[in-house]
């Protein structure tokens, strides 16, 4: 145990869960917002996946929780099922070293709520992780009683604004004291949040956490064409090409899913699928498989693209490209975390263009691949046709040849000859141009 984290005061027990599950130096978020959380204050957090948002706020709010008081201390909502389990299993990692018993409950969609509300009925848990919608369910059902809890957290919030759950979680606040401490994390703050913002939040701490990249240095971007060729033909060369640890396929739809995962098994692939087609338990189950290793592949949809962290993904291929360029930022974000090397391949044709250039723009890089002779090589730009047209169309033939001449070693005298003549050349093409433009308008005012 490093004396990072020992810094920010915390009970023995989450010192001694942090050491058993190998955390050694905080975050940059951790950082800057633990002592900020652990002094009260409200705080809007906003960084990039993979940054440790969930641990930034479950130490220091574990660290509060009064083991002694059987009632509902801190509400955590999160717009998926897959979240509300990962962050679950985060805050049980910690609760299961501590010397006096921490109740935790989680609440999903799809779950077996007659049973719940039975439970409920006898005892209250003292930390409440769930989806917006079956928190409300059970609150309304007069089960679930949160109106004394002291912490709330909206993790995921543009997600949840997205899902359109924004609702649900402004009925589960209002039900909150008044002197609420409310922790928002996001990794965009979108106009339509901030009214949701200023009517629960008294001056928040806000930090923004930039990363340095958009996508971690630790991963090799590569863009590969499929030229024509089958996709679903080129995906299973590249999962068998690299022999990767553990692989995901990202695809757009819930149909290209199914079509992809039957294909590879059919090639002989032991292949996890996950996608909101199926149903919660058996979710819960493959993704507990998936953790276990059970499984080298994983065919996904965004679904699992935000916030689901399986340890050891190797690869990441994109079947297509996402029309969010967010949601490209996550899927390969899946991979090359805490230090370790991670591939992401995508694959595209010509009328992806538009996507490209767009995350381009965003500060995304990629480097051009290849498939030949069952080898990934080192290929050209996309563009580099476009780039050499633009580099020839700069000059015309004769500045060209002026130009050249400028560059040998003449006298002085010669050099400054040749400058006022290219200088010249620009300036009568200058007026010809506004000349044209003039006769242009005449024209159209005709």
């Amino acid at each position: 145990m490093t004396e990072t984290f020992q810094k920010f005061g915390f009970k023995p027990f989450i010192n001694e869960a942090l050491k058993k599950i190998n955390f050694k130096q905080p975050t940059e978020v951790q950082e800057k917002l633990i002592p900020v959380i652990m002094e009260g204050r409200s705080v809007v957090g906003q960084s990039q996946t993979g940054s440790g948002k969930t641990h930034t706020f479950l130490l220091p709010l574990l660290n509060e929780v009064n083991p002694q008081l059987h009632e509902v201390q801190v509400v955590i909502t999160t717009p998926s099922r897959e979240l509300a389990y990962q962050i679950y299993d985060a805050a049980r990692q910690i609760t299961e070293q501590s010397p006096e018993p921490l109740s935790l409950a989680h609440y999903i969609g799809g779950t077996d709520k007659k049973r719940q509300i039975e439970k409920l009925q006898h005892r209250q848990p003292q930390i409440v992780i769930g989806t917006p919608g079956r928190v409300l369910d059970l609150m309304n059902e007069q089960a679930l009683d949160i109106h004394k809890a002291h912490a709330l957290v909206v993790d995921e919030a543009d997600m949840t604004l997205d899902l359109g759950f924004l609702k649900e979680v402004d009925a589960i606040a209002s039900a909150l004291p008044q002197d609420l401490q409310m922790l928002v994390f996001s990794a965009t703050i979108p106009e339509k949040l901030k009214p949701f913002l200023r009517k629960y939040m008294q001056a928040p701490v806000i930090e923004e956490i930039k990363s340095q990249t958009v996508i971690s240095p630790t991963i090799d971007n590569w863009l590969l064409s499929t030229k024509g060729k089958d996709r679903n033909g080129l995906i299973l060369k590249l999962l068998t090409l690299g022999q990767p640890y553990l692989a995901m396929i990202f695809t757009n739809t819930k149909t290209r899913a199914d079509e992809l995962t039957d294909y590879l098994r059919s090639q002989g692939l032991k292949v996890a699928k996950i996608h909101g087609g199926i149903l919660p338990r058996q979710r819960k189950r493959i993704m507990r498989e998936v953790q276990n290793l059970e499984y080298q592949f994983v065919v996904a949809t965004d679904l699992a693209a935000r916030g689901i962290d399986i340890e050891g993904i190797s690869h990441v291929i994109n079947d297509q490209l996402p029309e969010d360029p967010e949601f490209f930022i996550h899927r390969v974000g899946r991979t090359g975390r805490n230090g370790m090397k991670g591939i992401a391949i995508t694959l595209y044709e010509p009328n992806d263009d538009r996507q490209i250039t767009e995350l381009e723009q965003l500060g995304v890089k990629f480097k051009p691949k290849a498939l030949k002779n069952d080898e990934l090589v080192d290929s050209y730009d996309r563009d580099r046709r476009q780039k050499r047209r633009l580099k020839k169309d700069r000059l015309d033939v004769g500045l060209v040849g002026l130009v050249k001449k400028e560059r040998k070693k003449r006298k002085p005298g010669y050099r400054n000859k040749i400058k006022r003549a290219i200088k010249t050349k620009e300036q009568q093409e200058r007026k010809i141009a506004k000349r044209q433009e003039k006769r242009a308008q005449r024209r159209g005012s005709k």
